[in-house]
């Protein structure tokens, strides 16, 4: 059941996102006059087709792992002399354009959406506040200490962990000195320089940031008491609820949540026996561990999220939440600062500043949309607008299969005068297809290296 949850949230998301695409080459096209032929959700064979009042077919394919939208167009057969005029390639170079940008500006506005109705309902956050500096590292170097709140890098100011987190990144991935903005327990601001030496490439493999840098965040004492059980989850097929307090596994005494984890983690596919205290009984609880990657690892997770511990400072915590026209300004900030951090890190992943290891394939694509859909409706829709982003600069880049090569050729035929020959096409499709299997290649190895590490 946890497999086919996963994978049917990964169904939904593409579904969704692709839907989204190609709705705005549909969109554009129509209101430019051309003739829509067909809409297909998914490859292969139709699952279900309707045809519309306007004689555009509308279609559920079998593979959902794409879309088209496919236009009236002489280039691909005979095409009625009565309607020549609705035809794709008969309209002017910034018409044919205007359609190509149409799929991925959906792609960004429905990121915009996305976080609009994220930031209105209110996303909650914990401040960045450093917990444990390790000896002798940058950090420690740097003058970092406990109970430090980071509240700038570089230039950008970061009220959240995660603000923190991909600040740190854009700054590791200009090569230079990253500058922090601090403020102590006492309340004095000071600045600060991480000095990262060596290859910085290391440091942009998933979760090696901060350890490399040589510190954690701030986490608080919290109790190995059960706050949620995720549905679907092995703790809830083996009956553990809400206010359980976990006090063994397999005979070994935990004394808070993070004990806990670190006794389930190093068990995947494993079978534990809980000792739980439930209203004032002790009771065994046998619980199949469910095997999980995180970065390269394997590990063992039993779908619980802990209670709110009761000692986390109100100072901590931060929610960011606006009035609907302020939220809209934020949200369009946000798709466009992720859409240009996107763009940095295929570029240093290009030239080798960053690690391949971040590109993603559709296993761990999948994964994400499972864990994200199991915590509720506000983290799936914000798994969906960071693939939207995606989906927007990916869809742009300069490869003749994608809509930003389709681009570069309008713009060639613009240049020249004339359409560019058949042959310069077919061998830009070629090169452009070649492109886009070598980038599939290095993301499905990622995902099979975390599977199988």
């Amino acid at each position: 059941m946890t497999i086919l949850g996963y994978v049917l949230a990964f169904i939904v998301a593409i579904g969704v996102l692709v839907a989204v695409h190609e709705y705005g080459h549909f969109w554009m096209a129509r209101r430019l006059g051309i003739r829509v032929l067909r809409f297909s959700i998914g490859f292969g064979r139709a699952l279900w087709s309707r045809r519309g009042a306007s004689g555009t077919e509308y279609v559920l394919a079998a593979i959902p792992l794409g879309g088209y939208v496919k236009l009236l167009d002489e280039r691909e057969g005979p095409v009625d002399p009565a309607v020549l005029s609705q035809a794709y390639n008969r309209k002017p170079v910034w018409a044919r354009i205007l359609v190509l940008l149409a799929g991925p500006l959906a792609n960004f506005l429905f990121a915009v959406a996305a976080y609009w109705v994220l930031f209105v309902a209110g996303v909650p956050a914990l401040k960045p506040v450093v917990g444990e500096v390790a000896a002798d590292s940058m950090a420690a170097q740097a003058g970092l200490r406990a109970g430090d709140e980071i509240v700038g890098v570089g230039s950008q100011d970061t009220s959240s962990r995660e603000a923190a987190v991909l600040a740190l990144l854009e700054e590791l991935m200009k090569g230079s000195v990253i500058n922090l903005r601090l403020r102590g327990t006492d309340g004095d601001t000071r600045s600060a320089e991480l000095r990262p030496e060596g290859d910085r490439r290391e440091l942009t493999e998933p979760g090696a940031l901060l350890p490399g840098l040589g510190f954690e965040f701030w986490y608080p004492h919290i109790p190995a008491r059960v706050g949620k059980v995720l549905p679907g989850s092995p703790a809830e097929r083996a009956g553990l609820r809400e206010g359980d307090e976990i006090l063994e596994v397999d005979g070994q005494a935990v004394s808070d949540f993070e004990g806990l984890v670190s006794l389930v983690q190093p068990r995947p596919g494993q079978r534990l026996e809980l000792s739980v205290l439930r209203d004032g009984d002790t009771i065994p609880v046998p619980v199949e561990v469910e095997s999980q990657r995180e970065g390269e690892r394997l590990v063992g997770r039993i779908g619980l999220q802990p209670a709110p511990p009761a000692d986390l400072p109100d100072g901590m915590r931060t929610l960011e939440r606006h009035a609907p026209l302020s939220a809209l300004a934020r949200a369009t900030e946000k798709t466009w600062n992720m859409s240009v951090l996107t763009v940095r890190m295929l570029w240093n992943v290009a030239t080798g500043d960053v690690s391949v290891k971040n590109l993603s394939g559709p296993i761990n694509i999948a994964e994400y949309a499972g864990f994200s859909a199991r915590q509720g409706v506000l983290s799936f829709l914000s798994f969906l607008a960071v693939v939207s982003v995606s989906l927007f600069v990916l869809n742009l880049l300069p490869i003749p299969i994608l809509d930003g090569g389709q681009i570069v050729f309008q713009l060639a035929e613009l240049a020249k005068g004339s359409p560019l020959s058949d042959r310069a096409q077919a061998v830009g499709q070629q090169v452009g297809l070649f492109l886009l299997l070598v980038l599939m290649s290095f993301a499905f190895y990622n995902d099979l290296s975390r599977l199988f590490s």
